[in-house]
């Protein structure tokens, strides 16, 4: 397929209904806005009445087939029914599991977390994969899962999805490629918080209005965090994946971020040259009589300020945005038109002004032809040479005051990283090499050699058995004066 093989309305703005259950919609409230896309959640057949009317006044519906808290529930056949009921109306766009990194959407008991690689990561994409070569084989899209925007260690949106992509090289490579050939998305939840400004008149392009003189009419406008010219003055080199000290679990709290890390990934390791994005949630949110700067690193905004981001927003998507950007449906409606009893201002901006229509080029996602398999490392890749990361790791029950009072001669010489965090060789791309200087007493040697020997095909595994401090202080004495990091 190419870019413009998809069909939808071409115009950016959409809307999230507030709820399951929610038909009839007040489709009006969709007109009014003058919105392209609406995403609605389906556990029947509520909404494909709706679905129908919306796609006769040009609007896409987007259909999450709606599970509750069920993880990583099996795509069965009364899923597949639902489907194809909404796709005889002309439903192409479907979505199956939301923000697996949130403990809200599993099983109670269930602790999500992408280092749970057979628990939690296999069974999503073995069941995703299912959903979406059925999705793919009647003509309609299936959207890559979406993921929270979180940073915490367990729930981090950035090591989730590089986890997921990895696991789908590693075990069905042609099967994902092939689904990513014939018209799969990637669905994204850019809540963009306040990562976004308006250069000021004359100002340079890390300049920013303050939040009383901000005009969608106006040009300047930056959507593109954390690549954007204030961001990067701020803390230069800061990416999606991170980049800086300040962000070692990745940054991806964008418009643009998790999509364009989506599509680097698949370009990287799947060979795609431009998959659709779609934001199913997100947007700037409508706080009410407040004023919000979640990062004080940029702007605040009220309620009349988030009006001309919202409308910029999607004429950015439209004009200025990577071609695979489609549009962002808010969230979400009650949001909208039940502020402070009327709408919020920002549907008044939409409402008068009109709609930017995106032109979507005819770029081939996946180029001319599919790639010819490869194997495509989980973690760090092989060693060439000397390893480009060197990780002294302590396994449970030392910690680095203990690693220092024995070793202290050792990191002096070589200076690893020390750490108590084995997932931290998670992080590393398979560019990049590591070697594992592990710390373990005996009775969890095994526990340490099964999850990194057994699980990093790549990383060099040096073990160091802790009987004691003296016994551990002579071995790493006796390397420095070897001169030799490893045993």
């Amino acid at each position: 397929m190419r870019l413009n093989d998809y069909v939808w309305s071409r115009n950016p703005r959409g809307m999230h209904v507030y709820s399951v259950y929610q038909s009839p919609l007040q489709i009006e409230r969709y007109s009014q806005m003058r919105a392209g896309w609406a995403k609605l959640m389906a556990v029947g057949t509520e909404y494909v009445d709706d679905a129908q009317a919306l796609l006769d006044r040009n609007i896409t519906p987007c259909v999450r087939l709606y599970l509750g808290p069920a993880g990583a529930a099996p795509f069965t056949a009364n899923w597949r029914a639902l489907t194809d009921t909404f796709a005889r109306v002309g439903v192409r766009w479907f979505e199956w599991y939301n923000e697996p990194n949130l403990g809200v959407e599993w099983p109670d008991g269930v602790i999500p977390d992408w280092r749970k690689r057979d628990e939690i990561i296999k069974p999503l994409m073995d069941n995703w994969l299912l959903f979406a070569e059925y999705v793919v084989s009647i003509g309609c899209y299936p959207g890559f899962i979406s993921l929270a925007e979180s940073i915490d260690i367990p729930l981090a949106a950035v090591p989730w999805m590089d986890t997921m992509l990895r696991y789908m090289a590693d075990n069905h490579f042609e099967r994902f490629q092939r689904v990513l050939a014939n018209g799969a998305y990637a669905a994204t939840h850019p809540y963009i918080l306040n990562h976004w400004y308006q250069n000021e008149p004359g100002g340079s392009a890390s300049s920013a209005r303050g939040m009383g003189s901000l005009n969608a009419r106006e040009g300047g406008w930056h959507f593109e965090y954390p690549y954007d010219p204030r961001g990067q003055a701020d803390d230069p080199g800061r990416t999606v994946y991170g980049g800086t000290a300040l962000t070692p679990y990745g940054d991806p709290v964008g418009l643009t971020a998790m999509g364009r890390m989506f599509n680097e990934r698949c370009a990287e390791w799947f060979g795609t040259q431009a998959i659709p994005v779609l934001g199913t949630e997100g947007g700037i949110f409508p706080f009410r009589d407040q004023v919000f700067q979640q990062d004080n690193r940029y702007p605040a905004y009220d309620a009349r300020s988030q009006a001309e981001g919202t409308v910029a927003m999607f004429e950015w998507i439209a004009r200025q945005a990577p071609a695979w950007l489609f549009g962002v449906t808010l969230w979400k409606e009650d949001d909208y038109w039940t502020f402070e009893g009327g709408t919020a201002p920002a549907i008044t901006r939409l409402a008068e002004t009109p709609v930017v229509l995106k032109e979507v080029p005819a770029i081939e996602t996946m180029g001319s032809s599919l790639l010819v398999p490869t194997v495509v490392p989980y973690g760090p890749g092989p060693i060439h040479g000397s390893a480009d990361f060197h990780m002294v790791i302590l396994a449970p029950g030392l910690d680095s005051s203990w690693f220092f009072d024995s070793a202290r001669a050792y990191w002096d010489t070589f200076r690893p990283i020390v750490t108590t965090m084995p997932e931290l060789i998670d992080l590393v791309p398979s560019s990049k090499s590591v070697a594992a200087t592990v710390i373990a007493t005996p009775e969890i040697v095994e526990t340490m050699e099964r999850a990194i020997r057994d699980r990093f095909r790549f990383v060099y595994f040096d073990l160091v058995v802790a009987i004691d401090p003296v016994r551990v202080k002579e071995v790493f004495d006796g390397r420095v004066q070897l001169g030799l990091r490893f045993g």
